[in-house]
């Protein structure tokens, strides 16, 4: 199975492992997936972010 990475230095999707491990994220199980890591992460630290607010409750 192909994995794709989602190079947040270049902002490039790479098919298997390319670059540095710390230039990458991923893996992802889509070309797709990978291309909207940056979408992906923000969506989970605002809900991180949600979810420590709410422990102060």
């Amino acid at each position: 199975m192909t994995e794709w990475w989602y190079n947040h230095k270049t902002g490039e999707v790479e098919e298997g492992p390319q670059s540095l491990g710390s230039d990458r994220d991923g893996p992802f199980t889509s070309k797709e997936e990978a291309a909207r890591a940056p979408e992906i992460f923000a969506e989970r630290s605002r809900k991180w972010a949600a979810e420590d607010a709410n422990e102060g409750d």
